[in-house]
Formats: structure tokens, sequence, C-alpha cells
């Protein structure tokens, strides 16, 4: 179900690049396009910067999950810092942008604290922060939403490793505990959780909404560029916005085949550094710049909230002031209107694909077509492979085949992304149930199916709720999709939240981002919740 979609996306994508579109009159091939593609001004650098920014944060933010692990798994920080996670993942990318550009602005909460005293500033210096020429302030806005996503991954993948008895040897042997962990544990941690790295990845190299946000302006990154191209009134541009989206498949291939090699570079590392007998039995410092990095990653995101709460209450705020003068619920009233229609449709939307995503994934799970690991490829597929494109084509196909825009139609592709994410979710505490419990209703004489309903599933409703809440969120968060496929006719709160991303009222975008955020939270609270008000009398089953 998910492969056909994304194969079809592709195909669609494909034969307008090389001149294939009979509704735009487009009845022959032609390379034409890929040569005007490649006249673009500034193409080599806007697609350097998406290459870059897919090495660096992939890289980055794997290796502070992989050292905190190292340091602290199994330890009371490490289950402290596992319940960030979940709210972490509750925020979306465009709003944990938002709030980093906040606070990092020239006239941002981090330039006021230490202004005018520190600093000297009397007006906001003149950086080009964010949006600078590198796309290092994108790299970070991705770095600290990506960590808390590859963290659940690497949470799941834990219980399939001997985690305890390699610490118990390692520890023996007098190695210390993140040298004991890479040597023995992480090679086989990183095969689990190797496909959600490229995710990452390919997210990376091809993100729209957050490069809009945070990225550089002159030249974009190249999924921008794309996205504008794809957007333009001119639809003569659809040729070149598929030859684009071409583009990007390669540069992220490339990216893969970069990541490939690195990894083998990293074997080899880690082959001299079993083999060199250097134990390091001190790694304190290393051990607590990893949680110092974990939690900061956290605390920015938390924090960039708090200065969205505060643009969307503040009435006069000028610089240096460290609070605004004023509050007044004012942007509240003006943009609560407005916003009706397109919270009611992130909602509908949100819930109708995360609850069939779920009854999906009960029923693969149940099967156990969850350790095919052919199964685990085809549901990672979109993820991996850039939004842009297939759902480009996804939206020519759609428009040749005559279906207009719709809400049947955008909850299907949504579908598609929100499958993998609740599935993952749902995994691990699906395989970690002790199915003594099972065994014990069979022997009763249940059927499988009554096991299912009357044990197996009422055991799981917390995760049930949870994996529904991630589904939620994923859906609710949806930027290039939703802009494609719902043609500009079908708005939520992320579209219309990036749409503000170029104006400067920032009480309204204060606004939007809060409610972007504050809906699928809503989502998290309930999974929370409901298991509290369904075993109130029994106290095992609310945890």
């Amino acid at each position: 179900m998910i492969g056909l979609p994304i194969l079809a996306g592709l195909a669609g994508t494909i034969g307008p690049a090389f001149g294939l579109l009979p509704a735009l009159g487009g009845d022959h091939l032609t390379l034409e396009h890929f040569a005007d593609l490649a006249a673009q001004p500034h193409l080599l650098r806007s697609s350097l910067i998406s290459f870059a920014t897919a090495i660096v944060t992939s890289g980055v933010s794997l290796v502070l999950v992989m050292l905190f692990t190292a340091g602290y798994a199994g330890t009371r920080m490490f289950s402290r810092i596992q319940h960030l996670v979940s709210p972490l993942l509750a925020i979306p990318h465009a709003a944990a942008a938002f709030g980093l550009v906040f606070l990092v602005a020239p006239s941002g909460l981090a330039v006021r604290l230490v202004s005018p005293g520190l600093s000297g500033y009397g007006s906001p210096p003149d950086w080009l922060v964010p949006q600078d020429p590198l796309g290092l302030t994108m790299m970070a806005g991705l770095i600290i939403k990506e960590m808390p996503f590859l963290f659940l991954v690497t949470l799941a993948a834990l219980q399939q490793v001997p985690l305890v008895q390699a610490r118990q040897l390692s520890a023996s042997l007098g190695y210390g505990r993140i040298r004991g962990f890479l040597i023995s544990v992480w090679p086989l941690l990183y095969r689990q959780i190797r496909l959600p790295v490229f995710a990452v990845l390919a997210y990376a190299s091809s993100v729209v909404d957050v490069a809009m946000i945070l990225g550089p302006a002159l030249p974009a990154p190249l999924a921008v560029r794309i996205a504008e191209w794809m957007a333009d009134s001119d639809l003569r541009m659809r040729f070149l916005a598929s030859a684009g989206a071409l583009l990007q498949l390669a540069l992220t291939i490339t990216a893969m085949v970069t990541w490939l090699a690195l990894e083998q570079v990293g074997s080899v590392l880690l082959r001299r550094m079993s083999v060199s007998g250097v134990r390091r039995a001190d790694d304190r410092l290393l051990r607590r710049s990893a949680c110092a990095a974990m939690a900061l990653a956290a605390a920015l995101v938390f924090l960039g909230l708090f200065v969205l709460f505060l643009w969307s209450i503040a009435g006069l705020w000028p610089f240096p002031s460290l609070l605004p003068d004023s509050v007044t619920l004012q942007p509240w009233m003006r943009v609560l209107p407005q916003a009706g229609d397109a919270i009611a449709t992130t909602i509908s939307l949100a819930s109708s694909s995360a609850a069939i995503a779920l009854l999906f994934s009960i029923g693969l799970l149940w099967q156990g077509v969850r350790d095919s690991r052919a199964f685990s490829s085809v549901l990672y597929l979109p993820l991996i492979v850039p939004q842009l494109c297939f759902v480009f084509g996804l939206q020519i196909l759609s428009v040749s085949l005559g279906f207009d825009a719709s809400f049947p139609l955008l909850l299907f592709v949504h579908l598609i992304f929100v499958l993998p994410y609740v599935t993952l979710s749902l995994s691990q505490p699906w395989q970690a149930l002790d199915r003594r419990y099972e065994t014990l209703a069979v022997g009763l004489g249940k059927s499988p199916l009554q096991v299912l309903l009357h044990v197996r599933l009422p055991l799981l409703t917390r995760a049930c709720l949870t994996a529904f809440a991630v589904g939620f969120a994923v859906s609710a968060g949806l930027y290039l999709p939703t802009l494609l496929i719902g043609a500009g006719r079908i708005v939520t709160i992320t579209t219309e939240a990036v749409a503000l991303s170029s104006g400067g009222d920032r009480r309204a975008i204060g606004v939007y981002a809060l409610l972007q955020t504050l809906v699928p939270f809503g989502g998290f609270l309930i999974a929370s919740l409901v298991p509290h008000l369904l075993f109130r009398d029994r106290r095992a089953m609310r945890i």
C-alpha cells in the first residue's frame, strides 16, 4: 500500500522532467528542462547547502544521541531525559524553528539578555541570523528536532541488544562506559536504527518549511527553490520543478552514498579502538558533555515556545527591553476567528489519519509482518524518499486524472507519512509485552482474535494512545504534502503559520506557532490522562 503511491508519485515527477505532460502540451521527450535547470543562477550553491545540511544534521544528531545513550543507558538520568521525548515530538518542526528565530534573531531574547549592559547594543545588531549564508541556523534548528526522533528509535532498538550483559562484561575488563558501549553494543544497535538515520538524512536534505524559516534566502536551499517553482503561476514552471525534483533525488542519493562511506570510516575507527587496548575508564567529562547537549537541545525548544508565548501576548516591546512593556490578548482575539477553519481541518485530518494508521499498525504487528526486513524497508520508504520527489508527482497525477483537491485525497497522502511513525512507536511496547498473558488466555480456550481484543490491546492501551498521539502530531505538522495536494484550498495551522514566515507580524506568528504546538500536544495529553480514567481502580494498568 505504501510503495505503490510512492512509485506512482516518482513516475508523475519523472515524466514532466523529460517533457511528458500532455495536459500542459508536453507530448515528446526532451532534455531542455534539465538545460533550463542548469541555467538557474546559484544552483550549485543551493545544492551544496542542502547536501551539507543533510550530512551535518544527521552526523551531529546521531553522535550526540550515541554518546548520551552510551554514557547513561540504564541509569536514572536516562529515564528522566526519556520522558522529554514525547513532548518534543509533539512540537512541529516549524514551531520549533519559529521559537529558535525569536531566540537568536538580532532583536531576539538572547541579545536582549546581554543588552545594553554587556553587549553595548542600544538597537538590534546588523547580524544575518537567522538565514545566514551557510545555513548554520537551519542546521541547528534541525538538530534539536531530529535528536528526539533518533533517541526514540534508539530506545526501541535497545530492547533488541544485550545491553546489561555487555555493560557488565566491558566493565569487568576495565572499559569506561562510553568506550565499552561503543565496542560491545553500538555495532549491534546501529544496525537497528540505520533506516531511521537515513530517514533523517533524506528529510534534512529536502526540508522546505524549516528552510523557509531558518535557511538562507539568496540563494535558498534547493528544496525551497523547487517548491517556489511548483507554486509559480506560470504552469510551464512545472517542467522545471520536475527536473529540479529529480536533481533533489540525486542529491539525496549522493548524501546517502557519502554517509555509507562515512560508515566505513567509522567502522575502521571502531576496529582500531577495540584492538588498541586503551580502556578510557574515566569518561565523566564526555558523558556530562553529551548529557548537557541533550538537555540544551530540549531547553532551546521549550525556551523558544516561551518566547513565542511572550510575543503572542506582547503589547509594546521595544529593544533592548527584556520583557514587553504591556501584555494584551488582542493578537489572540484577532487571529483565532481567522484560524477556526484551519484548526478544525487540522484536527479532523490528523485524528483521521492517526486512527486509520493505528488500526493498520495493530493489524500488521498482530500478523507479525513487522519482523520482516523487507517490510521495514518499505515502511520507511516515505521517510527515505524526499517528499518533493513523489508528492509533486502525486499532485500532477491527481490533476491529470481529474481529481480535485479534496479531504479524502489529502487524508490518503497524510496516511503515507503517518503510518511509519505510528508503527515505529507501537512496535517496541508490542514486542516487550509479556506473552505469558496470551498463553494463559489461549489455555482457557480464547481465540486469537479474543486474545487480541480482550488481553493484548487492553494491556497496551497507553502504548496505543501514545502511538495515536505521535501520528496525530506528525499529520498536524506536515507542510509540503498539505500545500501540494491541498492545492492551497485546504489549509491547516502549519500551512498558515509557514505562510506568515515571510511577514513581519511577530505577534501573529507567535499565536499561529503556539496553536500549531497546542493542537498535537492535546493528543499527548489525552494519551496520558485516558489510562488514568479507564483504569483508576487498577493501579498497575495506569503505569
